[in-house]
């Protein structure tokens, strides 16, 4: 088993650390590798997009090959996780920013972004979150922060903030706008770890 972390750029080292964790927890065993460029992505099990500026991330993984290796490995069915940046790249259409500044998206689920949705990084802030797939609330560390806007009718919403969703899923594909490699807590990464050793 084999669980790719892109590593272009933003928290890197935090997801392969929450990972590694999580898998340990399970007394499961798989390879945790980061991924610069192409020729990677299709050897893996599984994949996460981090956190990060999401224009650099976007523009990035379309220079180094990465971006149509994602789209190749969802459409047959690999479970991938977006967080944070990653949460934007995943989406088919962002907001007036999105368009201004040219930004790649890789245009998998079907959702549409706010790129800044909680305002600047000194607006960032913590907060006890209720997830559809938890028994209990989660804290959840939001980070300069996007959030879903809307979302088509196969998009499954897993948790909100106000009007606007922070969490969730279509098919192969699971989005969070907060930062679950930040905390010890390993119950977001355990739901994504469930898709990936069914």
């Amino acid at each position: 088993m084999r669980i790719g972390v892109i590593a272009i750029q933003g928290n890197v080292s935090e997801h392969v650390e929450a990972l590694e964790r999580a898998i340990s927890e399970r007394g499961e065993q798989a390879e945790i590798i980061t991924i610069k460029h192409k020729g990677l992505v299709p050897t893996c099990n599984a994949l996460v997009l981090p956190g990060g500026e999401s224009t650099t991330l976007g523009r990035l993984i379309v220079r180094e090959g990465i971006a149509d290796e994602i789209r190749a490995v969802h459409a047959a069915g690999m479970p991938i996780m977006g967080t944070c940046a990653g949460l934007i790249l995943l989406a088919k259409q962002g907001d007036e920013q999105v368009r201004k500044t040219h930004q790649h998206l890789l245009g998998l689920m079907d959702t549409q972004v706010n790129r800044n949705a909680f305002g600047r990084q000194r607006d960032s802030f913590e907060m006890e979150l209720d997830l559809a797939f938890l028994k209990s609330p989660y804290n959840a560390v939001f980070i300069r922060a996007p959030a879903i806007t809307c979302a088509g009718k196969d998009v499954k919403v897993l948790g909100t903030v106000g009007n606007m969703i922070v969490a969730a899923e279509q098919g192969n594909l699971f989005a969070l706008a907060f930062h679950p490699e930040l905390t010890l807590d390993s119950r977001v990464h355990q739901y994504f770890l469930d898709k990936v050793f069914l």
